[in-house]
């Protein structure tokens, strides 16, 4: 048999997702194959394309950084018209992925029971904020609420320290690769019952999932386990930015850290911080002492002495030091993208190395309603009843 040129080669996909936490899914999915059919409001598009003010307007950096490898259908959902070329695309699909609050798409008709009747291999996936039933069901999932409320927020540092809005999108990206790990799970199950299924991921579920080990100690225990308080831990200014260092996973790390810093024997030889608990007694010690010791040269010579003795460490990057640095090159995670309004656009890669059926780049993000009628056609649509729908603005 041959080897298929994509892992998900001849699987249609039809993404009602917006903004980041269902895109992200859809866009990996795309990347590895699948032919993604993107549903979109006339005229407004996908929430993100509106998301920031930007020269580009609705074909702006955030849209097209998530939405590679689709094609977009602007379809007017809310008429009896639009419904249908939605029913139709779905005859011929494999999935449905959705990221609205609970109970939209069975509201507007593209519920799971509804789309099973339509083709009983659907596979039909949701992210919601935290499900279809129990106190919060009616709740939007938002990345920043599901911080707050799944106690990543709270979990900081040091309680002296100001409760803060973790800056990247850690709960959207971390429920869409779920998303996308579920929709995987069950077209894997399919093959084996030739049946679809129900796919449920809710972004509370994913944040208390990241925190395991923090949540079994706390169930068991009644303690808290924090990892960004471990006393031989902690971002130190330098000269000339910060280092991070991770004194753990070594039978003497104290004694190498004073190595590495040129901190005198007596501190590790202490009897009462040769133990971990000792340790955690004396941090605020230990933290001062590193912080005035670090304050004292340059990142490079920090990383340098910390490296002479295997202690694992790292410079404190800007996200464009990060994105210029030599390992992200050879990782080969920018990839370049032709846009009819912006010219040559450069966006991340998938993360996933696959050595036989790796992510391609086929296809740019879509400007709003772009493949409406090649999409059509392709199912069947004559010119004529193209252009009606056109005309009737039922699809743009």
């Amino acid at each position: 048999m041959s080897q298929p040129t994509s892992a998900l080669q001849g699987i249609t996909v039809v993404d009602f997702t917006q903004v980041y936490m269902g895109p992200s899914a859809t866009q990996l999915l795309g990347d590895y194959g699948a032919e993604v059919i993107k549903i979109e409001r006339p005229r407004y598009g996908d929430l993100s394309r509106g998301s920031i003010t930007d020269e580009s307007g609705l074909d702006n950096p955030v849209f097209y950084s998530i939405n590679r490898n689709k094609r977009s259908v602007a379809v007017d959902t809310r008429t009896e018209q639009g419904k249908q070329v939605v029913y139709d695309l779905v005859r011929d699909a494999d999935v449905v992925v959705s990221n609205f609050r609970a109970g939209v798409m069975d509201r507007i008709g593209f519920g799971y029971d509804a789309l099973r009747r339509l083709n009983p291999r659907i596979i039909w996936a949701s992210g919601t904020g935290f499900g279809e039933v129990g106190p919060y069901a009616h709740k939007g999932g938002q990345d920043v609420l599901l911080q707050a409320m799944s106690g990543v927020m709270w979990r900081r540092q040091s309680e002296e320290l100001p409760l803060s809005v973790y800056p990247t999108t850690l709960c959207d990206y971390t429920t869409g690769m779920h998303l996308m790990q579920g929709i995987l799970l069950a077209l894997l199950a399919r093959e084996r019952t030739g049946e679809g299924q129900r796919v449920d991921v809710r972004m509370f579920d994913s944040m208390l999932h990241m925190q395991m080990q923090e949540a079994a100690t706390q169930l068991n225990r009644g303690t808290e386990v924090n990892w960004a308080a471990m006393p031989l831990s902690g971002v130190f200014p330098t000269t000339d930015g910060a280092v991070c260092m991770v004194g753990a996973f070594k039978q003497e790390p104290l004694r190498d850290i004073c190595t590495a810093l040129g901190l005198p024997d007596e501190l590790w030889q202490r009897p009462d911080l040769r133990h971990p608990p000792g340790q955690m007694a004396a941090r605020a010690e230990l933290q001062e002492i590193f912080r005035h010791r670090f304050a004292q040269h340059t990142t490079e010579h920090w990383v340098q002495r910390l490296e002479s003795v295997d202690l694992l460490c790292a410079p404190v990057r800007t996200m464009a030091e990060a994105l210029a640095d030599e390992q992200t090159a050879v990782n080969e995670m920018i990839v370049k993208m032709d846009h009819p309004t912006e010219g040559s656009v450069r966006v991340l890669n998938a993360p996933i190395g696959l050595s036989a059926t790796p992510a391609v780049v086929r296809r740019r993000a879509p400007q709003l309603g772009e493949d409406s009628t090649a999409v059509l056609a392709e199912h069947g649509y004559d010119a004529e009843r193209i252009a009606a729908l056109r005309a009737s603005e039922v699809i743009s």
